[in-house]
């Protein structure tokens, strides 16, 4: 009967002293340090989430177009309607554009409801530096 080829389990490699310098022992591992950068992480995320639901997410603070008018070489009057808390008051931000998208205008104006109302009316008058063909509100936010 033939004889069958040994199997060899590789061995590890024998390397000559003082050529490749020393073998660095395993560090132990710290399993506290990924677990507190991950806890820091997740506040850093929190912070900024409820920074920017403040600043742009608020639905007590909605505004809509109803009409732009009067449109000229140097104005765009706008009429829009802004919902707040009851008796609050918000600023919102406006701005006119041209025909290719270009912003000829951007105005922040205060708007305050009557005591008890909600929602209120207003009109502003925007000053362009070009032909507008669009009037808009960008946002409105709480005041500070």
């Amino acid at each position: 009967m033939p004889e069958t080829p040994a199997t060899f389990a590789p061995a590890a490699p024998v390397f000559p002293p003082g050529r490749y310098g020393h073998r660095r022992a395993p560090r132990r591992r710290r399993p506290w340090v990924a677990g507190l950068l991950v806890v820091a992480l997740l506040a850093v995320m929190g912070a900024v989430s409820y920074r920017l639901y403040r600043q742009y997410g608020d639905p007590n603070y909605d505004a809509q177009v109803i009409t732009y008018t009067e449109i000229t070489e140097s104005q765009l009057v706008l009429d829009f309607r802004v919902t707040v808390p009851a008796g609050g008051s918000a600023i919102c931000v406006v701005r006119a554009r041209s025909r290719d998208g270009a912003e000829v205008a951007r105005e922040e104006l205060r708007v305050t409801a009557e005591p008890g109302q909600r929602h209120l009316t207003a009109r502003h008058r925007l000053v362009t530096t070009g032909r507008a063909i669009l009037g808009e509100v960008v946002r409105c936010r709480p005041t500070s």
